[in-house]
């Protein structure tokens, strides 16, 4: 089993930066693909970035490609996001998420973080 925390959510202006990270407990770490999605009330969950268990592969969604980067430390059990270029759109709680399989569908990650507010101000 695999226990996730986030952090690093915040309020933000359009235009600039923060870096979510996610702590997981437990030795497996390395045995998991991990994800990042957000939720909104009007599209729910919504898959935003994954990455396999070495790092080897990366998953985005289109509307976050050039702007935000998943990335993994297996050392320190963390996966992390880095938004960059941050729009009012993306005001969202932020959710990491653990799969034994890599992927874009958040339906397969079997462990969840509690998440953590995203509120970029225009």
């Amino acid at each position: 089993q695999v226990q996730l925390v986030e952090s690093g959510g915040g309020l933000m202006q359009a235009g600039g930066s923060l870096r979510l990270s996610c702590a997981a407990s437990g030795r497996t770490f390395r045995s998991y693909a991990m994800g990042w999605c957000r939720h909104t009330p009007e599209k729910e969950r919504e898959f935003v970035a994954a990455i396999s268990q070495s790092g080897g592969r990366l998953y985005s969604t289109e509307s976050v490609k050039g702007r935000f980067t998943i990335s993994r430390d297996n050392a320190k059990n963390s996966v992390y996001l880095q938004m960059n270029s941050l729009k009012p759109e993306y005001t969202a709680v932020y959710y990491c998420a653990a799969s034994l399989v890599a992927g874009t569908r958040m339906n397969q990650y079997n462990y969840w973080g509690q998440g953590t507010q995203v509120t970029v101000s225009s």
